[in-house]
Protein backbone atom coordinates (compact mmCIF):
# COMPACT_ATOMS: atom_id res chain seq x y z
CA UNK A 1 0.00 0.00 0.00
CA UNK A 2 2.81 2.41 0.84
CA UNK A 3 4.30 1.81 -2.59
CA UNK A 4 0.97 2.60 -4.26
CA UNK A 5 0.68 5.82 -2.28
CA UNK A 6 4.16 6.81 -3.42
CA UNK A 7 3.29 5.99 -7.04
CA UNK A 8 0.13 8.09 -6.78
CA UNK A 9 2.00 11.08 -5.36
CA UNK A 10 4.59 10.66 -8.11
CA UNK A 11 1.79 10.92 -10.67
CA UNK A 12 0.38 13.95 -8.89
CA UNK A 13 3.80 15.60 -8.79
CA UNK A 14 4.50 14.93 -12.47
CA UNK A 15 1.08 15.76 -13.93
CA UNK A 16 0.22 18.76 -11.75
CA UNK A 17 1.78 21.51 -9.67
CA UNK A 18 0.08 20.36 -6.47
CA UNK A 19 2.64 20.18 -3.61
CA UNK A 20 3.56 16.64 -2.60
CA UNK A 21 5.30 15.21 0.50
CA UNK A 22 9.07 15.70 0.59
CA UNK A 23 9.66 11.94 0.56
CA UNK A 24 8.26 11.75 -2.99
CA UNK A 25 11.28 11.89 -5.29
CA UNK A 26 11.78 11.75 -9.05
CA UNK A 27 12.17 7.98 -9.23
CA UNK A 28 12.04 6.84 -12.86
CA UNK A 29 10.66 3.48 -11.80
CA UNK A 30 7.73 5.05 -9.94
CA UNK A 31 7.16 7.52 -12.75
CA UNK A 32 6.78 4.65 -15.22
CA UNK A 33 4.18 3.08 -12.92
CA UNK A 34 2.45 6.40 -12.29
CA UNK A 35 0.55 6.19 -15.59
CA UNK A 36 -2.04 3.99 -13.87
CA UNK A 37 -3.09 7.01 -11.81
CA UNK A 38 -3.14 9.51 -14.67
CA UNK A 39 -6.98 9.46 -14.86
CA UNK A 40 -7.18 9.77 -11.07
CA UNK A 41 -5.15 12.96 -11.30
CA UNK A 42 -7.85 14.05 -13.75
CA UNK A 43 -10.37 13.70 -10.92
CA UNK A 44 -8.33 16.09 -8.80
CA UNK A 45 -7.80 18.61 -11.60
CA UNK A 46 -11.51 18.53 -12.45
CA UNK A 47 -12.46 18.82 -8.79
CA UNK A 48 -10.27 21.89 -8.35
CA UNK A 49 -11.74 23.58 -11.42
CA UNK A 50 -15.28 22.68 -10.35
CA UNK A 51 -14.88 24.59 -7.10
CA UNK A 52 -14.98 27.82 -9.08
CA UNK A 53 -17.70 26.71 -11.47
CA UNK A 54 -19.99 25.65 -8.61
CA UNK A 55 -19.29 28.83 -6.64
CA UNK A 56 -20.24 31.07 -9.55
CA UNK A 57 -23.14 28.76 -10.39
CA UNK A 58 -24.75 29.70 -7.06
CA UNK A 59 -23.87 33.34 -7.71
CA UNK A 60 -25.98 33.06 -10.89
CA UNK A 61 -22.93 33.62 -13.11
CA UNK A 62 -22.20 30.14 -14.55
CA UNK A 63 -20.50 31.47 -17.70
CA UNK A 64 -17.94 33.40 -15.65
CA UNK A 65 -17.52 30.33 -13.49
CA UNK A 66 -16.89 28.20 -16.59
CA UNK A 67 -14.14 30.51 -17.80
CA UNK A 68 -12.48 30.67 -14.38
CA UNK A 69 -12.73 26.89 -14.03
CA UNK A 70 -10.88 26.47 -17.32
CA UNK A 71 -8.19 28.88 -16.12
CA UNK A 72 -7.97 26.95 -12.85
CA UNK A 73 -7.46 23.61 -14.60
CA UNK A 74 -4.70 25.11 -16.75
CA UNK A 75 -3.02 26.65 -13.72
CA UNK A 76 -3.10 23.53 -11.57
CA UNK A 77 -1.49 21.43 -14.32
CA UNK A 78 0.99 24.13 -15.30
CA UNK A 79 -0.54 24.03 -18.80
CA UNK A 80 1.23 20.68 -19.13
CA UNK A 81 -1.17 19.17 -21.65
CA UNK A 82 -1.94 22.42 -23.44
CA UNK A 83 1.79 22.88 -23.96
CA UNK A 84 1.96 19.40 -25.48
CA UNK A 85 -0.88 20.24 -27.83
CA UNK A 86 0.84 23.47 -28.91
CA UNK A 87 4.12 21.61 -29.49
CA UNK A 88 2.33 19.02 -31.63
CA UNK A 89 0.71 21.78 -33.70
CA UNK A 90 4.10 23.41 -34.23
CA UNK A 91 5.93 20.15 -34.91
CA UNK A 92 3.50 18.56 -37.33
CA UNK A 93 2.57 21.90 -38.85
CA UNK A 94 6.12 23.04 -39.56
CA UNK A 95 8.03 19.77 -39.98
CA UNK A 96 8.11 17.44 -42.97
CA UNK A 97 10.46 14.76 -41.69
CA UNK A 98 10.54 12.79 -38.47
CA UNK A 99 13.76 14.45 -37.36
CA UNK A 100 12.44 17.95 -38.08
CA UNK A 101 9.10 17.34 -36.34
CA UNK A 102 10.79 16.01 -33.21
CA UNK A 103 13.26 18.88 -33.18
CA UNK A 104 10.50 21.48 -33.41
CA UNK A 105 8.50 19.81 -30.65
CA UNK A 106 11.54 19.97 -28.35
CA UNK A 107 11.80 23.74 -28.88
CA UNK A 108 10.47 25.57 -25.82
CA UNK A 109 9.21 28.47 -27.92
CA UNK A 110 5.65 28.47 -29.25
CA UNK A 111 5.26 29.15 -32.97
CA UNK A 112 2.35 30.34 -35.07
CA UNK A 113 0.83 26.87 -35.47
CA UNK A 114 0.94 26.29 -31.72
CA UNK A 115 -0.48 29.68 -30.78
CA UNK A 116 -3.31 29.46 -33.29
CA UNK A 117 -4.01 25.84 -32.41
CA UNK A 118 -4.25 26.40 -28.65
CA UNK A 119 -6.44 29.48 -29.15
CA UNK A 120 -8.87 27.54 -31.34
CA UNK A 121 -8.85 24.51 -29.04
CA UNK A 122 -9.63 26.50 -25.87
CA UNK A 123 -12.23 28.60 -27.68
CA UNK A 124 -13.94 25.47 -28.98
CA UNK A 125 -13.83 23.85 -25.54
CA UNK A 126 -15.40 26.93 -23.95
CA UNK A 127 -18.16 27.16 -26.58
CA UNK A 128 -19.11 23.48 -26.30
CA UNK A 129 -19.19 23.62 -22.50
CA UNK A 130 -21.18 26.85 -22.71
CA UNK A 131 -23.81 25.06 -24.79
CA UNK A 132 -23.87 22.20 -22.31
CA UNK A 133 -24.43 24.71 -19.49
CA UNK A 134 -27.40 26.14 -21.37
CA UNK A 135 -28.92 22.74 -22.04
CA UNK A 136 -28.35 21.60 -18.46
CA UNK A 137 -31.11 23.98 -17.33
CA UNK A 138 -29.98 24.09 -13.73
CA UNK A 139 -28.86 20.46 -13.47
CA UNK A 140 -25.59 21.00 -11.63
CA UNK A 141 -24.98 17.27 -11.16
CA UNK A 142 -24.97 16.80 -14.92
CA UNK A 143 -22.44 19.60 -15.36
CA UNK A 144 -20.19 18.16 -12.64
CA UNK A 145 -20.39 14.71 -14.22
CA UNK A 146 -19.49 16.22 -17.60
CA UNK A 147 -16.36 18.01 -16.41
CA UNK A 148 -15.20 15.13 -14.22
CA UNK A 149 -15.72 12.54 -16.97
CA UNK A 150 -14.07 14.71 -19.62
CA UNK A 151 -10.89 15.05 -17.58
CA UNK A 152 -10.67 11.42 -16.48
CA UNK A 153 -11.70 9.68 -19.71
CA UNK A 154 -9.40 11.79 -21.88
CA UNK A 155 -6.45 11.00 -19.61
CA UNK A 156 -7.20 7.28 -19.75
CA UNK A 157 -7.40 7.33 -23.55
CA UNK A 158 -4.11 9.22 -23.74
CA UNK A 159 -2.53 6.65 -21.42
CA UNK A 160 -3.55 3.79 -23.75
CA UNK A 161 -0.92 5.04 -26.21
CA UNK A 162 1.74 3.71 -23.86
CA UNK A 163 0.18 0.25 -24.19
CA UNK A 164 -0.65 0.23 -27.91
CA UNK A 165 2.23 2.21 -29.45
CA UNK A 166 5.99 2.57 -29.21
CA UNK A 167 7.77 5.66 -27.95
CA UNK A 168 9.13 7.61 -30.89
CA UNK A 169 12.53 8.52 -29.54
CA UNK A 170 15.04 7.45 -26.93
CA UNK A 171 16.24 10.90 -25.97
CA UNK A 172 17.85 11.50 -22.60
CA UNK A 173 16.96 15.19 -22.83
CA UNK A 174 13.27 14.52 -23.31
CA UNK A 175 11.17 15.80 -20.42
CA UNK A 176 8.88 12.77 -20.70
CA UNK A 177 11.29 9.93 -21.34
CA UNK A 178 10.16 7.96 -18.24
CA UNK A 179 6.64 7.47 -19.63
CA UNK A 180 8.05 5.94 -22.77
CA UNK A 181 8.11 2.42 -21.36
CA UNK A 182 5.25 0.00 -21.93
CA UNK A 183 2.61 -0.44 -19.24
CA UNK A 184 1.18 -3.80 -18.22
CA UNK A 185 -2.38 -5.01 -18.67
CA UNK A 186 -2.97 -4.58 -14.92
CA UNK A 187 -1.81 -0.96 -15.06
CA UNK A 188 -4.03 -0.37 -18.08
CA UNK A 189 -7.04 -1.82 -16.24
CA UNK A 190 -6.37 0.38 -13.21
CA UNK A 191 -6.23 3.42 -15.48
CA UNK A 192 -9.46 2.27 -17.18
CA UNK A 193 -11.21 2.00 -13.82
CA UNK A 194 -10.36 5.56 -12.82
CA UNK A 195 -11.03 6.80 -16.34
CA UNK A 196 -14.48 5.27 -16.77
CA UNK A 197 -16.00 5.25 -13.27
CA UNK A 198 -17.08 8.95 -13.34
CA UNK A 199 -19.42 8.12 -16.23
CA UNK A 200 -21.65 6.34 -13.71
CA UNK A 201 -22.56 9.71 -12.21
CA UNK A 202 -24.79 10.32 -15.25
CA UNK A 203 -26.92 7.34 -14.15
CA UNK A 204 -27.53 6.50 -17.79
CA UNK A 205 -25.70 3.61 -19.43
CA UNK A 206 -26.05 5.23 -22.86
CA UNK A 207 -23.28 7.58 -21.77
CA UNK A 208 -20.75 4.78 -22.31
CA UNK A 209 -21.47 5.04 -26.05
CA UNK A 210 -19.35 8.18 -25.95
CA UNK A 211 -16.26 6.08 -25.32
CA UNK A 212 -16.45 5.07 -28.98
CA UNK A 213 -15.88 8.48 -30.62
CA UNK A 214 -13.33 9.39 -27.97
CA UNK A 215 -11.27 6.25 -28.53
CA UNK A 216 -11.74 6.47 -32.30
CA UNK A 217 -10.15 9.92 -32.12
CA UNK A 218 -7.16 8.37 -30.36
CA UNK A 219 -6.92 5.69 -33.07
CA UNK A 220 -6.88 8.33 -35.82
CA UNK A 221 -4.30 10.40 -33.97
CA UNK A 222 -2.25 7.25 -33.47
CA UNK A 223 -2.23 6.52 -37.19
CA UNK A 224 -1.17 10.09 -37.91
CA UNK A 225 1.63 10.04 -35.32
CA UNK A 226 2.78 6.62 -36.52
CA UNK A 227 2.94 7.82 -40.12
CA UNK A 228 5.15 10.81 -39.36
CA UNK A 229 7.24 9.93 -36.29
CA UNK A 230 6.87 6.14 -35.94
CA UNK A 231 5.11 6.31 -32.57
CA UNK A 232 4.28 8.89 -29.95
CA UNK A 233 6.01 11.36 -27.63
CA UNK A 234 4.94 12.97 -24.38
CA UNK A 235 3.71 15.96 -26.36
CA UNK A 236 1.51 13.58 -28.37
CA UNK A 237 -0.01 12.31 -25.12
CA UNK A 238 -0.77 15.87 -24.00
CA UNK A 239 -2.31 16.69 -27.37
CA UNK A 240 -4.40 13.50 -27.27
CA UNK A 241 -5.68 14.37 -23.81
CA UNK A 242 -6.75 17.83 -24.93
CA UNK A 243 -8.36 16.73 -28.20
CA UNK A 244 -10.22 13.75 -26.74
CA UNK A 245 -11.52 15.87 -23.86
CA UNK A 246 -13.11 18.25 -26.37
CA UNK A 247 -14.40 15.31 -28.44
CA UNK A 248 -16.08 13.92 -25.33
CA UNK A 249 -17.85 17.22 -24.64
CA UNK A 250 -18.92 17.59 -28.27
CA UNK A 251 -20.15 13.98 -28.46
CA UNK A 252 -22.09 14.45 -25.23
CA UNK A 253 -23.69 17.60 -26.61
CA UNK A 254 -24.74 15.83 -29.81
CA UNK A 255 -26.00 12.74 -27.94
CA UNK A 256 -28.04 14.85 -25.55
CA UNK A 257 -29.42 17.22 -28.18
CA UNK A 258 -30.26 14.91 -31.06
CA UNK A 259 -30.79 11.42 -29.67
Amino acid sequence: MREQVKIFFTALMFYSRIPCPKWVDHSEDYLNKATRYFPLVGWIVAGFSLIFLVAFWYLKEPVIGLLISMIASIWITGAFHEDGFADVCDGFGGGWTKERILKIMKDSQVGAYGAIGIFLLLSFKFLVLFRILNLAEGNLTFVIATILSGHSLSRFVAATFIYTHEYSRDDATSKVKPVGKKISVVELLIAAFFGLIPLLIFQNYWIFVLVIPVYLTKVLLGKYFQKWIDGYTGDCLGATQQVTEVVFYLSLLLLWKFI
